[in-house]
């Protein structure tokens, strides 16, 4: 059994694999953080924005994500798996972009300036943020454009040159452009046409540019359609899968995923990003 001690680290075990970053005895803690401010940018979605109680906020990898423990709800019992949308080290700050889907996250959203979260960070493998050749696109739909601001930030300060190719149903439902323009090229794709191309971002002009990587979040039909065009042009890619996961230890089997080279493997402690090379898709 895999125990964690509040504010210890742990050593996480680290299998290797063809066509997967690898992040070798990361260090996973169990902290409290105090939020410093809850943005409410629209009714579905919060943009927390949370400092440690005590400590620094710990090295992360762009794709990992974070178990947060629900405050306030005795129905609620377990932690919610969210990714990490943004560190700033300078602030000692994390991000976390939620969306409102169930009580849980409902929770998350109400919290105010000043609340704890106990989490447990940074958990699974992340994106390649520094892959060979010069142009990546980030592609992302809903929430799932989450973990690519911390992506990019990271590929940017590698020498990557770096596009994002981000989808919604509308104008309003965009996120964080501001925050992704700082970073490269922001290509917008809505399904109303309310702004940028009209219909979903595979059907985006962007992806059929220039580009040697790709990377991807969102909903399964955005990232297999993505997949399957990367995968005809010869452009590797790499996708952030979103398996209902309860522990984020691979404890519990829930987020189990069958894989290519490896079998049925847990997305939480292998994943959640994988190249696709690796997914039967």
């Amino acid at each position: 059994m895999l125990t964690l001690h509040k504010g210890s680290p742990l050593r996480a075990a680290a299998t290797k694999r063809n066509h997967t970053t690898l992040f070798v005895n990361m260090k996973k803690f169990e902290m409290d953080f105090t939020v410093v401010e809850n943005e409410h940018i629209s009714p579905l979605y919060s943009l927390l924005i949370l400092t440690p109680a005590e400590g620094h906020v710990p090295e992360c990898a762009p794709g990992q994500f974070v178990q947060v423990e629900v405050p306030n709800s005795k129905s609620t019992f377990l932690r919610r798996p969210i990714s990490i949308n943004f560190v700033d080290h300078e602030r000692d700050e994390l991000w976390l972009l939620v969306r409102r889907a169930g009580s849980g996250t409902a929770a998350l959203i109400d919290t105010h300036e000043g609340d704890k979260l106990n989490l447990v960070l940074p958990l699974g493998h992340g994106f390649d943020a520094a892959p060979k050749g010069g142009k990546a696109l980030l592609v992302g739909g809903g929430v799932g454009v989450a973990p690519l601001l911390e992506l990019g930030k990271a590929m940017s300060h590698n020498g990557v040159e770096v596009e994002f190719l981000l989808g919604a149903r509308s104008k309003s439902d965009l996120l964080e452009l501001g925050l992704f323009e700082r970073y490269g090229k922001v290509h917008v794709a809505t399904e109303d046409g309310s702004m940028g191309e009209k219909g979903f971002v595979t059907q985006h002009s962007a992806l059929g540019g220039n580009v040697t990587h790709i990377a991807c979040c969102g909903p399964q039909p955005m990232m297999k359609a993505v997949a399957k065009i990367a995968a005809e042009r010869g452009i590797d890619c790499e996708v952030s899968l979103e398996n209902m996961m309860a522990c984020g230890l691979g404890a519990c089997l829930c987020c189990v995923e069958d894989t290519a080279d490896s079998g049925n493997v847990c997305v939480c402690k292998e994943g959640p990003v994988f190249n696709i090379k690796r997914l039967k898709w």
